[in-house]
């Protein structure tokens, strides 16, 4: 019998960070799922890592991070996706928070959730997170412009696949792009419980102006010439 969630997890040279991620999917309290992880070729011990932890692995030589999440997609078998990065530890209620979240309303075709930090971090870096992926998210849903985030982000199977996932052009934004795209299906709805914690390596890398400056800049690429940043930079 297919499973209700199938957990897609895009993953290069991630053996730092995974092991929070699949301690996390162990302590759910929605068992119904499975995991699949695509790896974009790596070098480190994540792949390894993957298969104890009974996670079914697909190969992807193609880049980008919508390309691995479209091929996740392809071979899942769950009638609800839920997106998660490898550097991301689920909250123990997310996978359930989310299962009731489209029983409620066949209208829903997309939800998502706070993100907050992994490691222990400043009070500006905290507020950051606070604004982008709580207050941000939740106006640009409320002003039909949804923007989520792609690290905490879940879809109805059927509207996804409709639209054809993510646009594998884009290298950045991808997230942002589906989830004004999907709107057009149905409802996108944000739940205070669907909760993840996910690593402050990039922020802390970047420095919290940095990290604003580059997501802004590339807000207005994609909406004024629909066009988007193509380097993210690795940050291992």
């Amino acid at each position: 019998m297919a499973p209700k969630i199938s957990v897609i997890v895009p993953a290069i040279n991630e053996e730092k960070y995974i092991m929070n991620l699949f301690q996390g999917l162990s302590d759910q309290t929605f068992k119904d799922f499975e995991v699949i992880v695509v790896d974009g070729g790596s070098k480190d011990r994540t792949v390894e890592i993957a298969k104890k932890n009974n996670a079914k692995v697909i190969m992807e030589k193609k880049k980008g991070i919508g390309i691995a999440r479209n091929t996740g997609a392809a071979k899942s078998r769950g009638s609800i996706l839920v997106f998660l990065d490898a550097d991301t530890k689920p909250s123990r209620n997310l996978l359930k928070t989310y299962n009731e979240v489209f029983k409620k309303d066949e209208d829903i075709v997309a939800a998502t959730g706070p993100i907050y930090p992994l490691e222990k971090t400043n009070k500006r870096i905290l507020l950051g997170y606070k604004i982008v992926s709580i207050f941000f998210v939740k106006l640009s849903i409320m002003l039909g412009v949804p923007s989520v985030v792609g690290s905490n982000f879940s879809a109805r199977r059927s509207p996804f696949m409709k639209i054809h996932g993510f646009n594998p052009k884009l290298l950045t934004y991808e997230d942002w792009d589906l989830s004004i795209r999907i709107r057009n299906l149905g409802r996108i709805v944000y739940d205070n419980n669907a909760s993840v914690q996910t690593s402050v390596r990039r922020v802390a890398a970047w420095g919290i102006f940095g990290y604003f400056r580059y997501h802004f800049g590339n807000m207005l690429r994609y909406y004024f010439l629909k066009k988007t940043k193509e380097d993210y930079g690795e940050i291992r």
